[in-house]
């Protein structure tokens, strides 16, 4: 699992919404960020569908391949990456790609952001670093983003500390969320369309 306390994530009733006869406006998200900030948390805490995960068992072999210091709890890694679904209205549904994290994985990240409309980066403040490989490649690839802070339970940096760590742009999002939660989790996605909608807004004013 991508955070420590994936196991705490809020239950979800066994049956799942089906996808509506109005949705016609599908959006492929991807999540984003360093070795266990809570990826496949968010993906499976707001998905409406069974996620399709590729989680594998940590070996005693990982441990020469993954930093584990910051993560010592953590006994599944995704090894391809995590797939969710969410309409967020009868006619918008967000399809989910969560990626690996791990640094020998990171060559997926460029097939995956193939078609991708935005993106969310997912950050750990305590490990702000882990989140500059994602955000270069989403900025390498003109991919819009959001920043979403990951609540671990510890004190938070305050968003002008993270800002500066990350060097985000002023008019990058940045926002807290609790990957355990599927309300919190789905406003962190609705931040995203809502600022992916106000870039589209920006360039037809330009026009």
């Amino acid at each position: 699992m991508d955070s420590g306390n994936s196991d705490r994530a809020e239950p979800r009733q066994a049956s799942r919404t089906p996808l509506s006869r109005t949705a016609d406006n599908g959006l492929k998200i991807v999540i984003v960020g360093g070795f266990g900030v809570g990826k496949t948390t968010l993906v499976r805490s707001v998905s409406d569908i069974r996620p399709l995960n590729t989680e594998e068992t940590m070996t005693q072999a990982s441990q020469y391949v993954d930093d584990l210091r910051a993560v010592p709890d953590k006994s599944a890694t995704t090894v391809a990456f995590d797939f969710g679904r969410i309409s967020l209205d009868e006619r918008t549904v967000l399809y989910l790609f969560g990626a690996p994290g791990q640094e020998r994985f990171w060559f997926l990240w460029d097939r995956l952001f193939s078609g991708t409309l935005g993106a969310v980066v997912l950050v750990d403040d305590r490990r702000l670093a882990d989140s500059w490989y994602a955000i270069d490649r989403l900025e390498h690839h003109g991919t819009p983003f959001i920043v979403a802070r990951n609540d671990f339970g510890g004190p938070p940096h305050s968003a002008e500390r993270i800002r500066e760590a990350l060097d985000l742009d002023p008019h990058v999002p940045l926002v807290d969320c609790d990957a355990r939660s599927r309300d919190s989790s789905k406003s962190v996605l609705i931040s995203l369309v809502q600022h992916l909608q106000s870039l589209v807004g920006t360039s037809e004013t330009a026009l």
